[in-house]
Formats: C-alpha cells, sequence, structure tokens
C-alpha cells in the first residue's frame, strides 16, 4: 500500500479532498458535478514553529476547522435560492460594516463558536458532573476516569442523535465514499466507482478517529492532575487543550503511516465509531468522491506526489 496524507470531509451533496497544494470541494447538483477549487498552504507549512511535533496537531485542527466550515459554506450555497429583495436589516447592516471580508468574519466566528461550543459540552460539562463524585470518594484518580467516561459517553450518545437524522445520513453516505476513494487510491488502483465501491468505509485516519482518540488521551493527561477547586480544574482542561491536540495528532499520524498491531489495537474503537458517522454510498456519490480526489491529485505531481 501507497499511505497518502491527502483526506477530506463529506460537505452537502458532496466531497471536499485537501492535498499539499490544494482543496478541491465537488458538490452534485442534479446530474452535474460542480468542483471548486483553491490553492491553500497549510498553516503547518507557514511557519516552521508549526510544524513541531506535538506542536502542530492544535495548528493543524485549526486549519481543518476553518476549511472544513469554508467548504461546507460554499456547498450550502449551491443549495440556496438567492433572494437579495429578502435580505434583512442586519444583513444589510454586517455588510455595511465588514464589506467585502464580510464571509471572512463570518467563518472565523463560526470556527471560534464551534470551538467553545465543543469544549463546554465535551470538556467543561463532564468536569463540572464528575464534581459531584467527591460526594462518594476523594480518590482523585478515580474522579478523574468517572470524568473521561463521561466525556466518552456523551460524545458516543451525540453521534448516535445525529446519526438518525436524515439529512446527516446522506452526509454520512458522501463520507463513506471519501474513505472508499482514498483507499483506492493508497491500493495505487485506477480512481473508478468500479474499484472504490469494494474497499471499507472505515479509515483510521478518519476525524472521528482523531475525536475519539482525543477523548481517550484526554483521560490519560488528566489522571496526572489532582482535584483541587472547580473552576481551576476547568481552567486547567482548557489549558491543557493543546496537550492533548498534539499527542492525539501525532497518534492519528502514526496510525495513517503505521501497521505496528499496538498503534492499530489503540485506534480500533474509533474505527468502531466510524460505523455511525459513515454509510455505505451509492455509485453517484463515489463519483463526487473520485472527482473531488482527482481534481487534488492534479496538483500533487512530481517528487512530492511520491512522498506523501
Amino acid at each position: 500500500m501507497k499511505k497518502t496524507d491527502i483526506g477530506g470531509q463529506a460537505v452537502i451533496e458532496g466531497v471536499m479532498m485537501r492535498g499539499h497544494n490544494s482543496v478541491a470541494t465537488a458538490v452534485r447538483k442534479g446530474d452535474e458535478i460542480i468542483i471548486n477549487k483553491e490553492y491553500v498552504k497549510p498553516l503547518t507549512k507557514r511557519n516552521k514553529f508549526f510544524s513541531l511535533p506535538f506542536i502542530r496537531g492544535t495548528f493543524a485542527l485549526f486549519d481543518s476547522l476553518i476549511i472544513g466550515i469554508k467548504s461546507l459554506t460554499y456547498s450550502a450555497e449551491l443549495f440556496e435560492e438567492e433572494d437579495e429583495e429578502n435580505i434583512s436589516k442586519f444583513d444589510l447592516f454586517l455588510q455595511k460594516i465588514f464589506g467585502d471580508k464580510l464571509d471572512d468574519v463570518l467563518m472565523y466566528f463560526s470556527v471560534a463558536i464551534s470551538l467553545i461550543l465543543s469544549i463546554i459540552i465535551f470538556f467543561i460539562g463532564p468536569t463540572y458532573v464528575a464534581d459531584y463524585i467527591k460526594l462518594f470518594t476523594k480518590n482523585t484518580v478515580v474522579i478523574n476516569f468517572v470524568e473521561g467516561l463521561l466525556r466518552v459517553a456523551i460524545f458516543i450518545l451525540y453521534l448516535v442523535l445525529i446519526s438518525q437524522m436524515k439529512d446527516i445520513r446522506r452526509i454520512f453516505e458522501y463520507h463513506g465514499a471519501e474513505h472508499k476513494a482514498i483507499h483506492c487510491l493508497e491500493h495505487e488502483e485506477e480512481l473508478t466507482v468500479e474499484n472504490a465501491r469494494k474497499y471499507t468505509t472505515l479509515h483510521p485516519r478518519c476525524g472521528t478517529n482523531f475525536l475519539f482518540i482525543v477523548m481517550i488521551v484526554s483521560i490519560i493527561v488528566f489522571s496526572f492532575l489532582k482535584w483541587p477547586t472547580l473552576y481551576i480544574r476547568i481552567l486547567s482542561r482548557i489549558l491543557l487543550l493543546p496537550v492533548v491536540a498534539g499527542i492525539s495528532y501525532e497518534i492519528i499520524k502514526l496510525a495513517g503511516r503505521s501497521d505496528n498491531k499496538i498503534i492499530t489495537a489503540f485506534v480500533y474503537p474509533g474505527l468502531l465509531l466510524q460505523k455511525l458517522t459513515t454509510r455505505e454510498p451509492d455509485d453517484s456519490q463515489l463519483e463526487v468522491a473520485i472527482a473531488s480526489l482527482k481534481s487534488v491529485l492534479e496538483d500533487e505531481g512530481g517528487r512530492e506526489f511520491e512522498n506523501i
């Protein structure tokens, strides 16, 4: 197998693929596949400090959030009916304030809101609930472990709930198509629907896998901390998030390159969770994923392509 760093995500009726030099978002609209390509240099390639092991994870995560939301917004806009007469006064006010930079402002605002909500739901919430465990035990190891279990349980419950939504299931089918196309590339087969169809919808470098690893790593990292006041505890969780993200990123990169049995066992639960976040795609969805991947591969030529 030929390992690759190329990956992506599902969007509304489409797939975004990201290479070393470009990002391509392919969206199916009727019988047509519309492809939007942008040439983007990753944050981890813009500064040597950003690319350092255990540092790069935080910047890669932030970079992925920005590109992901931007691709989702693009796919959503393709299906919106433009009606300038119905623009609200608030929208006009924002356009007047930010002008041409409005889209960028809204994108970064969306990233900030996403991060804040994630921190509240998956980190601050479990820490707050676990504080009541002190009524039964003062053992910080036990309290930390319960907190970690709560975090994992909330994450799994979240995936179960959203997987029941019809529109989300459709996106999960495109998620499966993305993984099948990547598998086809890594097995060095011609990128066709017939070749991609036979592969699994699960992949070790998936974002679902990364998030689950974050949950597990957080249990290990936070287990070394004592349990002072609740507010100091919450603050420590927030401050250590870059450490957790950095370690998790190195593990997920290693999992994508290695066949080591220990690493495989460590990421296996995350692979099982992908059964919730991926669905078997149809051929038309595979066509979209392959179109997006081919568009990115056009910019991965020469030596750099041989090394991905």
